[in-house]
């Protein structure tokens, strides 16, 4: 059945609708959607590489509005329904192991996490779950979700086809180096000062 799903997912990304379902699939994929809006952004990139920067924000807003459904989920209704899609989709330990994190790293956490392939909706449930601050929630959210997708539109719009490859085979790389340059970043400023 996931298969099912990715591949009607790949389908959206050469219809004329493309657009629209790259912001659906990002808005739900937030929340509850199993497929990362990778699988139609990459493909969407690639046909028309003079549009990567307007459909990395369609995914970037659109995700972000999507995270306000995971976290009203995870605020208003974690036992009934949070608490099962984690489970549906195995990362109720990954959960648990975020409670005592978010105490001490709360946007950071947001911002890293968010940026990986880690699935978003355990970061957006889990944000309400936790009653976490919706404003840095936002915040965390716009830049990691700005990290994540602009960086895939700059790679396949300066490297194109060869770099899909890349991307599908080191994603996990690829956004764990520019995670950390960003945190260590912020972290250099900070002692600056």
């Amino acid at each position: 059945m996931l298969r099912q799903i990715y591949e009607w997912t790949l389908s959206l990304a050469s219809s004329r609708h493309a657009v629209w379902a790259l912001a659906v699939v990002s808005f739900v994929e937030s929340s509850f959607f199993p497929i990362p809006p990778d699988a139609l952004l990459v493909p969407m990139i690639i046909a028309d590489p003079r549009r990567a920067w307007f459909y990395a924000l369609v995914a970037t807003v659109s995700s972000v509005l999507g995270g306000f459904l995971g976290y009203a989920i995870g605020y208003y209704a974690f036992d009934t329904i949070g608490e099962p899609l984690l489970r549906l989709y195995g990362v109720t330990e990954q959960y648990l192991s975020l409670q005592h994190l978010y105490d001490q790293w709360g946007a950071w956490l947001i911002v890293i996490k968010g940026a990986t392939p880690i699935p978003y909706k355990l970061v957006t449930i889990a944000s309400g779950a936790f009653h976490f601050d919706l404003a840095t929630f936002t915040v965390a959210s716009v830049i990691s979700r700005g990290i994540r997708f602009f960086l895939i539109a700059a790679l396949l719009w300066r490297f194109g086809e060869p770099i899909r490859d890349f991307i599908d085979k080191r994603l996990t790389l690829v956004f764990t180096v520019t995670v950390a340059a960003l945190v260590g970043g912020f972290l250099a400023v900070g002692m600056v000062r």
